[in-house]
């Protein structure tokens, strides 16, 4: 790839290197320029612009950033759009992050247009959460350095281990009788510990500090369908020979380690009866911050073998008096439990579909025409199902027992708006009002724009990001903007302000600084108005189908 400054007549297909104005339209850096971009450019007396030309060998970096990502994307990831040279690697459940850490090394240090990063090795995560993004620092990255990170190392070297539910026994000793306020906060601490994990605290027992006890206490809960057991003891474990260890062998089970390189979590103890993990439990396990405890568990509940080495590895990182992971110094955080809310995932965007209009210029409702023996609009809805749009809401109006027909066993959800008659605004409004409190945005297609792709709208949502104050997406072609549009959830009070027949494009004028372009193909301009429109799609249907 190669940058200079060039005629701007010549610079057709060249990647603009720095933002300029062509007149009212704001050109951007990064900008794949066409030939209206050349005709404004010229037009504002631009003779000359700055641009990257591709050279023999080179690939886009949206491509290559899609390539090295479907290389690196492993068990339970699901890889995003590529969007400006980046890919983000998803969770697609609640595990830890498992990952070929020499494989990622290696391919950072192939090439430095190629870029990998990555949460920690065995970090917590939830469905959604980002766990790596694959970035292209340039325009284009050697074909050469894609195709050696393609040959690296392990396949799919990074990946997420899910957690499985597993049900748990806790059993307390005591020398004395506890309070039962102290019980209960032990219980309520360990249950809330296990959930995030998908465990589940179903047998509950208190015995005398002895190890017949002990022992006793663990083959009467080991009669409960029990996956994993834990052991409080009334004095903290001191020595192999103690009280709960000794318990443990008296049962029938084994020893494995006593002690860990993590503080808060020194003194837990890892056994094993009858193949079933069971844990002596710090007496930090009382309380819900993060402590050596989990860093034991998030392993067991995922899957994955924990043994004297695996404990004795977890020094490096575990001193977590102070982490960032606690977020604030004992002294002035509130406790709360540890949970993967602070990781980043990926945009939560509802999906708008308008499907209220009266269709007055077509004679009939057009939503409900056929294209190959299917309705209109399932055709539009499909595209949106087939994304990560969630949840994709049909606001009906006109016809609306019809519409709901149509959409059959489509996993929509509806939002009527008795007010159709006013206009497409009316109909936004509905749909805005309907999108859930956690959701970041929402994308608005028309429902008579069937030939809407599936990989559009993913591009749409890849382009989406409020960090790069990217929150207004709107799709175009050559230079002109169509539909649909994905709107930031900081828009929505403006919105539900629009009012007759029109959207809320407009706004887009008033905040040009948050509009991010995403280049697609003449089908974000066809929409079906009229007869004529409706002909010429069922035409283009036959062809692509014959």
């Amino acid at each position: 790839m190669r940058f200079e400054t060039m005629k701007t007549s010549d610079a057709l297909g060249a990647i603009l290197a720095h933002s300029l104005n062509a007149g009212e339209k704001r050109l951007k850096k990064g900008r794949v320029l066409s030939k209206r971009d050349i005709s404004d450019l010229l037009a504002a007396g631009t003779p000359e612009v700055t641009a990257a030309k591709l050279e023999d060998g080179d690939i886009g970096e949206d491509k290559a950033a899609a390539e090295i990502a479907k290389k690196f994307a492993g068990e339970s990831l699901r890889a995003g759009a590529p969007f400006t040279g980046r890919s983000n690697l998803y969770s697609e459940v609640d595990g830890i992050v498992v990952l070929d850490q020499a494989t990622v090394e290696r391919a950072n240090l192939t090439d430095d247009a190629l870029t990998i990063a990555t949460l920690p090795q065995f970090a917590m995560v939830a469905k959604g959460d980002m766990v790596a993004t694959v970035k292209v620092i340039p325009y284009a990255a050697p074909g050469a350095a894609v195709a050696m990170l393609s040959k690296l190392g392990s396949d799919a070297p990074i990946r997420v281990a899910p957690f499985r539910p597993l049900n748990a026994a806790l059993i307390t000793t005591q020398i004395s009788q506890p309070k039962d306020s102290v019980i209960a906060k032990t219980r309520s601490t360990m249950a809330a510990r296990l959930k995030p994990l998908g465990g589940a605290l179903i047998y509950e027992a208190s015995c005398e500090h002895s190890a017949d006890a002990v022992s006793q206490s663990l083959k009467d809960a080991g009669h409960n369908n029990i996956d994993i057991y834990f052991v409080l003891g009334a004095s903290a474990v001191s020595d192999h020979r103690d009280v709960i260890p000794q318990g443990i062998e008296t049962a029938g089970g084994k020893i494995i380690h006593f002690g860990m390189p993590v503080d808060p979590g020194n003194l837990l103890l890892l056994g094993e009866l009858d193949g079933k993990p069971v844990i002596g439990l710090p007496g930090c396990a009382r309380s819900p911050k993060v402590n050596g405890l989990d860093f034991v568990l998030r392993r067991i509940f995922s899957g994955l073998p924990v043994g004297r080495e695996d404990i004795m590895r977890m020094g490096v990182g575990g001193l977590l008096s102070e982490t960032t992971e606690r977020l604030q110094p004992r002294h002035v955080r509130q406790e709360k439990p540890d949970s993967a809310a602070t990781n980043m995932r990926a945009p939560r965007i509802a999906g708008i579909v308008l499907a209220a209009g009266l269709s007055s210029r077509m004679g009939s409702n057009k939503l409900l025409a056929e294209i190959d023996g299917i309705p209109l609009l399932r055709n539009t809805v499909s595209a949106a199902v087939g994304s990560h749009l969630e949840p994709i809401i049909i606001v009906t109006g006109h016809q609306a027992d019809k519409i709901r027909e149509a959409l059959e066993d489509t996993g929509v959800v509806f939002a009527h708006n008795p007010q159709y008659a006013e206009g497409l605004s009316s109909s936004l409004r509905t749909g805005i009002s309907a999108v859930p409190e956690d959701s970041d945005g929402a994308l608005i297609l028309l429902g008579d724009m069937p030939e809407i792709p599936t990989i559009l709208i993913e591009r749409m949502l890849a382009a989406f990001s409020p960090p790069d104050g990217r929150t207004i997406c709107v799709a175009t072609a050559g230079g002109k903007r169509g539909n649909p549009v994905l709107w930031g959830r900081q828009f929505f009070a403006e919105i539900e302000q629009v009012t007759g027949d029109s959207g809320a494009k407009h706004l887009m004028g008033t905040h040009d600084g948050f509009v991010c372009e995403v280049e697609s193909d003449d089908v974000i301009f066809n929409d079906v108005d009229t007869p004529e429109a409706l002909v010429a799609l069922k035409q283009r249907a036959k062809s692509k189908s014959g």
